[in-house]
Formats: C-alpha cells, sequence, structure tokens
C-alpha cells in the first residue's frame, strides 16, 4: 500500500494530476450522491431556462458551491477521510483546510469547460492547493470526462477569464491533454496550477461530479482579490486533517 501511494505521489509531483482508482466505495458513494443530486435540485428549482438560453459559462456546467455548509448529508463526502487523507498526501502537508466544495454538473448537450488554472482566481499566496474531482456517474470522451496538461503545474500563473465564455481566448492545449475517463469511486486530483479543462457532453445523460478545494494549513493571503471562501461570514475553510473541524475567520 505504501508503495502505491508512493507511486501516485510520485505521478502527481511529474504532472500535477493524479487517478487514484477505487479510493471511495461505489457502495458508501451512492447515498452521497444521491444527496448531492438532492441538494443541486434545491438550489436550482427556480432555474428553468433551457440550455440555450444559458451563458456560455453556464452551458458548461451547473455549478453549486459551498454545499457542505447547508447540506449535511453532503459533508461526510467533503471531509471523506480518505480523500482527504490523499489529498494531504499529495500536498506534502501535515494539516490541510477546506476552501470550498461545488458541484459541477455537465447537462446533456453541455459544451466543454475551456482550459484554464484554478490558482489564479484564489487570493492565496502559496501554491500548496489541490482539487478533488470526483465522478458520481461514469464518464469517458462522450459524457465530458476532465483533460489535463502533464506538467503545466510548473508553468506561471495565467489568469484565464472562462466566466466571459469568449473561447477564442482561451488556451488552445487540447492536442496536448491528457483525458481521463473514470467510475465512481475513483478522484482525480489535480494542482492548483495545472491547466485543465473538460470535453462537451455529446450524451443523453447529465454528467454529475463534485469537487473539494483543499489547500495546506497556514497558507496565507497573497491578493487584495474577493474571494467568498474568506470574505464573508459564517464557517471558513475548516481543517479536514487532522480532522479537527477547526474554524479560522480571517488570515494574517
Amino acid at each position: 500500500m505504501r508503495d502505491d501511494r508512493d507511486r501516485l505521489i510520485g505521478a502527481y509531483r511529474r504532472d500535477g494530476f493524479v487517478a487514484v482508482r477505487g479510493l471511495i466505495d461505489p457502495a458508501e458513494l451512492t447515498p452521497l450522491a444521491t444527496a448531492v443530486d438532492a441538494a443541486v435540485a434545491r438550489r436550482k428549482a427556480g432555474d428553468t431556462r433551457s440550455l440555450a438560453d444559458k451563458s456560455r459559462y453556464e452551458q458548461s456546467f451547473v455549478q453549486c458551491q459551498y454545499m457542505w455548509e447547508d447540506s449535511p448529508d453532503i459533508r461526510p463526502l467533503t471531509f471523506h477521510q480518505e480523500i482527504c487523507r490523499m489529498a494531504a498526501e499529495l500536498v506534502g502537508a501535515g494539516a490541510i483546510r477546506l476552501w470550498h466544495d461545488q458541484a459541477l454538473y455537465k447537462e446533456a448537450g453541455g459544451k466543454s469547460t475551456q482550459a484554464h488554472q484554478d490558482h489564479p482566481y484564489w487570493p492565496i499566496a502559496e501554491d500548496a492547493t489541490i482539487t478533488a474531482w470526483i465522478p458520481l456517474v461514469e464518464v469517458d470522451r462522450e459524457t465530458g470526462c476532465m483533460g489535463y496538461v502533464p506538467g503545466s503545474h510548473r508553468d506561471a500563473r495565467q489568469f484565464i477569464d472562462i466566466f466571459a465564455g469568449d473561447d477564442s481566448k482561451a488556451p488552445q492545449v487540447e492536442d496536448r491533454a491528457v483525458f481521463v475517463p473514470a467510475q465512481p469511486g475513483d478522484v482525480l486530483f489535480h494542482h492548483g496550477r495545472t491547466m485543465h479543462m473538460a470535453l462537451p457532453n455529446r450524451s443523453g445523460i447529465t454528467r454529475r461530479a463534485y469537487t473539494a478545494i483543499y489547500f495546506a494549513d497556514g497558507c496565507t493571503r497573497g491578493s487584495g482579490r474577493a474571494h467568498p471562501s474568506v470574505d464573508r461570514s459564517g464557517r471558513l475553510t475548516p481543517i479536514v486533517i487532522p480532522p479537527l473541524w477547526r474554524e479560522r475567520r480571517s488570515w494574517g
């Protein structure tokens, strides 16, 4: 088992992403996926727009953030100790905190997610950030699986405004990307600076995925950029490993 962990850590540090197969028991994931489905349905109950009526960004995915805060039945997934422990080992940190969680549901016919790095959206000085991407259904090239550019986590941070929905300004890196099909129970991890994207959903079903973003305890605020993970009242960035569930309401 330690050899497997060392192999995964080595792959992550080399490539900036890694697929950990079977990290969660699919039987354990099933009720958690149902809880995420219900929370997304509650959040989006008032949105009756068709896909064509949505912005380019919204056509990429239905997004619901901070779900663990108002949906307690999702917390066992957000704070799943196998996921959190793996994230901590990949980051190389003794303690990590939750930045935020989100559901990313790509509707049938949904467009590609433009290539981007995550970290430039966050006011975190250090690079010790990692996303766990958790498929709730089987994902492949037809349904819109994730693609990662190997080694791009060593590139400079580049802010790419995917909210604007201008495909002409998105990096054209699909030919360099490794696309990663996955099954429920697998967890895909990527570094905050890894260039990544998702293919369009050409299938007739919704591609359902849940993500949680973590960062090493002790990271500091690196810019004046506002972000709701820290610039609001309430429970913020709790420690997940060790599982202390402490709250931190401000950064020095």
